[in-house]
C-alpha cells in the first residue's frame, strides 16, 4: 500500500467526487488521429485537452489542428445543450485549453500574451495551460499579472464560455497562494513508481477536488485502481494516468494514448459538465 497523508477535509471532498480526464497534450492530430479522435466519443469523461504545435500555437494557422479543434468544440456543445449524461465533477467539460510555455518564468509577458491571441485567433481556445509554471513564492507575482492579462484576453473572446479556463502545469506541489492565480493546479506530473509514495500537501484541503490534477506514467493495468484511489484520497478531480514511460524512446509519455484508454474511460463512467 502506498504511504499518503492527507487531511480529513481533503478525504471527506474526494471520495464523493468522479474522476475526469486533463490531456497535457497530444501529439499532432496528423500524427495521433486515434488520441484526438477519442476525445470526442460520445460519454468519454474529458475536462480539457491541451492544443499544443511548437511548444505554442506556431507561426500560422494549421489546418489539421482547425480540424481537430472545431471537432472537440463541436463535442462540447453536443454534450452540454443535448441529452448527454453529466458527472458530478464541478469543472469545465470538454474545453479546449492553448500550451503556454512560461519556461519556468523566462519568457515575458509580452510574448506569451502574443501566443495567447493567436491561440484565440485560430483556434478558438477556452482556456489555457501554463506549462513549466514555476512554483516558488518569488515568481507568484508574475504569474498573477500573466493569469490577470489572459483573463481579460478570454473574456474579450466569444469562445471562452463560462469564462474560460486556467490550468498551471506546475508539476509539483507549489506555494499556496498560486492556487488564488488559476482555476486548476497540476501538483504532480511524473513517475508512477514516485506518485504511489507520494504526500498530499496540507493547504490543499482548503479547495475542492475540481482545483487539482496529476498526471502519472509508467501506471500498469494492474495498478489502475491504485492509482484512482490515490487520486481520490489526495484531492484530484483531474487526471491523466498512462502505461507510457520515457524510457521506452519516446520523449513525451502522454502524447499517445495509454493501451488501457478504453478500460480506464469504462472505469471512471461517462459525463460531462459545466
Amino acid at each position: 500500500m502506498p504511504y499518503l497523508t492527507a487531511p480529513d477535509a481533503v478525504r471527506r471532498a474526494a471520495c464523493g467526487e468522479q474522476l475526469g480526464f486533463g490531456v497535457p497534450g497530444y501529439g499532432h492530430p496528423l500524427l495521433a488521429p486515434a488520441e484526438w479522435a477519442g476525445l470526442t466519443r460520445p460519454g468519454t469523461p474529458l475536462h480539457w485537452a491541451v492544443l499544443n504545435i511548437a511548444q505554442g500555437p506556431g507561426s500560422r494557422p494549421d489546418p489539421h489542428c482547425l480540424e481537430a479543434a472545431g471537432r472537440l468544440r463541436n463535442a462540447r456543445e453536443r454534450a452540454l445543450h443535448g441529452q448527454a449524461p453529466r458527472d458530478t465533477v464541478r469543472a469545465s467539460g470538454g474545453r479546449l485549453l492553448g500550451h503556454l510555455d512560461l519556461a519556468f518564468g523566462e519568457r515575458p509577458l509580452d510574448q506569451l500574451t502574443a501566443d495567447a491571441r493567436a491561440f484565440l485567433d485560430w483556434y478558438r481556445v477556452s482556456g489555457f495551460y501554463l506549462a513549466r509554471c514555476p512554483a516558488e513564492r518569488a515568481e507568484l507575482p508574475a504569474v498573477r499579472r500573466l493569469t490577470g492579462a489572459l483573463r481579460a484576453l478570454l473574456a474579450e473572446s466569444d469562445s471562452a464560455d463560462g469564462g474560460g479556463r486556467l490550468v498551471l502545469g506546475h508539476g509539483v506541489q507549489p506555494y499556496p497562494g498560486y492556487a488564488e492565480a488559476a482555476d486548476q493546479l497540476v501538483l504532480f506530473q511524473g513517475p508512477w513508481t514516485d506518485y504511489r509514495w507520494s504526500q498530499v500537501a496540507e493547504w490543499t484541503a482548503d479547495y475542492p477536488p475540481e482545483r487539482f490534477a496529476h498526471f502519472v506514467h509508467g501506471v500498469p493495468r494492474t495498478h489502475l485502481d491504485e492509482a484512482m484511489r490515490i487520486a481520490r484520497w489526495q484531492g484530484a478531480g483531474t487526471i491523466f494516468f498512462t502505461d507510457r514511460d520515457d524510457r521506452s524512446g519516446q520523449s513525451d509519455p502522454f502524447a499517445t494514448l495509454p493501451s488501457y484508454w478504453d478500460e480506464i474511460v469504462s472505469r471512471i463512467g461517462p459525463g460531462i459538465s459545466e
